[in-house]
């Protein structure tokens, strides 16, 4: 969830309409975290090349949720999971017509019960990137050639990548993950997302 996302979106022409009903209720209970445009236009572009099934935490009032299911393909089954009650029901109730879209409430490792995912999205919870916060464990949830977005990073400048003055542990965890092959894209100047593709067998467990 991007700090003040749903501003963002100000003066943002020509958005998905399933995405300008999300943003609304978004607006409507003040809630700012939604994902920005721009990462919204890169789930679009992702869930395009998902042949089965796409996962996303954090879904809040369904902004992210919406961009993948505007651009999922036929068939494809997409679960979003909240811990908010009542963000879930708000966006659950945004996909009542969509019976391909589900929305989960409770903990982000809820999501691990529809998987495995050919697209995950951790967009709240999973990332690794805070004390408390276990990053997702993609070698189970994601299925062999599955993408993993791990978002909402201020681009790296360093290596070793640095946040704060302090050793960017999140973001050295994902790019040097030994079951993906990671990358760091700049979606704007102050933002990026991480970008990895899993790689090998299936494991166990």
């Amino acid at each position: 969830m991007a700090i003040s996302g749903t501003d963002a979106y100000d003066g943002v022409s020509g958005l998905p309409p399933l995405v300008e009903r999300a943003l609304a209720a978004a607006r409507a209970h003040g809630f700012p975290h939604s994902c920005r445009p721009e990462q919204g236009r890169l789930l679009h572009a992702l869930a395009g090349g998902a042949p089965r099934r796409v996962g996303e935490t954090g879904t809040g009032f369904g902004v992210g949720l919406a961009w993948l299911a505007s651009g999922a393909g036929a068939g494809v089954r997409l679960v979003g999971v909240e811990r908010d009650a009542e963000r879930a029901r708000v966006a659950a109730g945004l996909f009542a017509d969509r019976p391909e879209v589900e929305v989960l409430t409770g903990d982000w490792e809820r999501i691990g019960e529809r998987g495995p995912y050919d697209l995950l999205v951790l967009d709240g919870g999973g990332q690794g990137k805070t004390d408390g916060d276990r990053a997702a464990p993609v070698e189970r949830l994601l299925a062999p050639g599955g993408t993993v977005v791990v978002d909402d990073f201020t681009p790296a400048t360093t290596w070793p990548p640095l946040y704060e003055g302090r050793p960017d542990r999140a973001r050295r965890f994902w790019l040097e993950h030994p079951a993906l092959r990671a990358t760091e894209l700049r979606l704007a100047p102050d933002l990026s997302t991480l970008v990895g593709i899993r790689y090998g067998a299936p494991s166990g467990g």
